[in-house]
């Protein structure tokens, strides 16, 4: 059954049918619904992929032009077409997807194309009118929305729900959650193959294949963590295991005098390692206010802040061709086996995760936005009954 309300076109799946994911569902429902607004305000909190040559996206300057192919659903019609990340096809070294939105479309729309096809050829295909005046709409719609939404849980059906793979990205799950993308994909784009380039330079310093290996190197070996956070942490650790019990704050900060005492430390690293102690103490204080970490919990390594942001690497890494998926899919399992021999649940990495973002992020963020956005991305890993962080073994 084709739906059809002036502007808008879909037809209704076959029994037994499952988007891909959350987002396909959104965006067919309210279509076959015909209410256009509720349609266009998904859409514009979606993000959305045009396919581009690899050839093209890597010439400097040029930006190809919105190209038109024939609709399936209607033979001689015309559509620009779009894709939502659930309709992405395999990872291909040649083509490539660039995100888009609804505004970005509008202005760069094609003369005397008059439909847009999202996901043609697919049970979840929608289209639209895309004449001048709805043009407008779009862009008031986008400007209304605020663009794709951060701070989801979105999981892929077709992706790996359990396993080892399943793990390994999960890893990940904080970053996926805080862009608002898929946690469990490896595939043809993960914010866009633009971005996922602009990412890898900044802040990694990635320009190149070599570059990637070197900085995955370093992260797998926790390098990049914070050398002084860490060995804070490293001495509380080993002064609980001598006394059999966590030791207070200030038996924590004379072992930690101590300690630099005998490495003899400067005055700026002695500063530096105190702060880092106070730092813990004030965030572990507001998990435990907030319920997020036990009254008798501490957090005794910050390596899930590297594993995390590896995964997030290795993805954008698939996604600007500098791998390709079956070498993803190995550093994920690398990263997913480094993680389980440093923690022994979901909570203690997802913890771990978030005290070291926060005290990465203390001296930017006198708000406490970072804090209340790391809190957040733990309640829903661990509490949303779709988390992976609920369904995916730990090891």
């Amino acid at each position: 059954m084709t739906t059809q309300t002036g502007t808008t076109e879909t037809k209704a799946p076959g029994a037994g049918w499952a988007p891909p994911t959350e987002t396909e569902r959104l965006l067919h429902e309210t279509a076959l619904s015909g209410n256009r607004e509720a349609m266009l305000d998904a859409l514009a909190r979606t993000r959305l992929f045009v396919l581009v040559a690899r050839l093209h996206a890597d010439t400097p300057g040029f930006n190809p032009p919105l190209s038109t192919q024939p609709d399936p659903a209607t033979p001689g019609r015309m559509c620009v077409t779009v894709l939502t990340s659930g309709a992405l096809p395999p990872w291909h070294p040649d083509w490539v997807f660039e995100a888009t939105d609804l505004d970005e479309l509008a202005c760069r729309w094609p003369a005397g194309a008059r439909w847009l096809g999202i996901n043609p050829g697919t049970p979840y295909a929608v289209t639209l009118e895309a004449g001048p005046g709805r043009r407008r709409a779009w862009s008031k719609t986008h400007t209304r929305a605020g663009g794709p939404q951060a701070g989801l849980l979105l999981t892929r059906r077709a992706g790996p729900l359990h396993g080892p793979i399943a793990h390994g990205l999960a890893l990940g799950a904080h970053l996926a959650v805080h862009n608002g993308l898929v946690w469990n994909d490896l595939g043809a784009a993960y914010e866009g193959y633009a971005t996922d380039r602009a990412r890898l330079r900044n802040p990694w310093g990635v320009l190149n294949r070599a570059a990637y290996l070197e900085t995955l190197e370093a992260l797998l070996a926790t390098r990049l963590v914070g050398r002084t956070f860490e060995s804070v942490l490293q001495i509380r650790r080993g002064l609980a295991g001598r006394l059999g019990r966590t030791p207070s704050v200030p038996e924590w900060s004379a072992a930690l005098t101590d300690a630099l005492t005998r490495r003899r430390s400067t005055p700026s690293e002695t500063v530096e390692a105190h702060e880092a102690l106070r730092l813990a103490v004030t965030y572990e204080d507001r998990f435990r206010a907030d319920g997020a970490l036990g009254a008798d919990e501490r957090v005794d390594t910050l390596a899930a802040f590297d594993y995390g942001r590896a995964v997030n690497v290795v993805r954008l890494a698939l996604g600007a061709r500098l791998c390709d998926p079956q070498e993803a899919e190995q550093a994920v399992l690398r990263i997913g086996a480094l993680a389980a021999q440093a923690y022994s649940s979901w909570a203690q990495f997802s913890l771990g995760y978030s005290l070291t973002r926060v005290m990465h992020f203390a001296s930017d963020d006198p708000s406490g936005v970072k804090y209340e956005q790391s809190l957040a991305q733990h309640r829903i890993l661990m509490q949303d009954p779709n988390s992976p962080y609920r369904n995916v073994a730990w090891s």
